[in-house]
């Protein structure tokens, strides 16, 4: 099962169906694609400051890598260990971004992929302001009488007449 977090964004519509098209679902955990292909993988998701910041790091450890003459195998190193925290982080850093961008977190959802996902949150969610209005019959109908079974003398168990000892 993953774990997705439900962003919603700051400005909606007022029309349920079209700000249900606009919420983001956000995977925790290990992001595969992320690892191996970091910067294009930013790139694609718009996190265009973690790209930013991402490039000016890995500038630097490289840059602070040449200067003290570091092997190569320990600038590999450094790159390889750089991108699996991407690849483990990549679900906070798109949080991140939308927190940023004024997004607000409204829950967090289990299911086996995505649209499982989106299928258990859409059917707890209820759109502000339309909670569900209970069903009364229309005035001057009788609402029906709830029927009580009739008492029975039969017991079901050890003793089969209720008085008996």
């Amino acid at each position: 099962m993953r774990v997705y977090t439900v962003h919603e964004p700051r400005k909606l519509t007022g029309d349920p169906a079209r700000d249900a098209e606009r919420f983001a679902f956000v995977r925790d955990g290990f992001h595969f694609w992320a690892f191996v292909l970091a910067p294009l993988w930013m790139l694609w998701r718009r996190l265009w400051l973690v790209f930013v910041l991402y490039v000016v790091v890995i500038a630097a450890l490289e840059f602070g890598l040449w200067w003290i003459g570091a092997p190569p195998a320990a600038q590999f190193a450094v790159g390889a260990l750089v991108s699996l925290l991407v690849g483990f982080e990549a679900g906070t850093l798109q949080r991140w971004s939308l927190t940023r961008r004024k997004w607000s977190n409204l829950s967090v959802v289990v299911g086996r992929n995505r649209a499982d996902a989106e299928r258990r949150f859409f059917d707890a969610w209820v759109p502000r302001g339309e909670a569900p209005q209970p069903i009364n019959p229309p005035a001057g109908v009788p609402a029906p009488a709830l029927r009580t079974p009739a008492p029975s003398t039969e017991v079901i168990g050890l003793f089969p007449e209720p008085e008996r000892r």
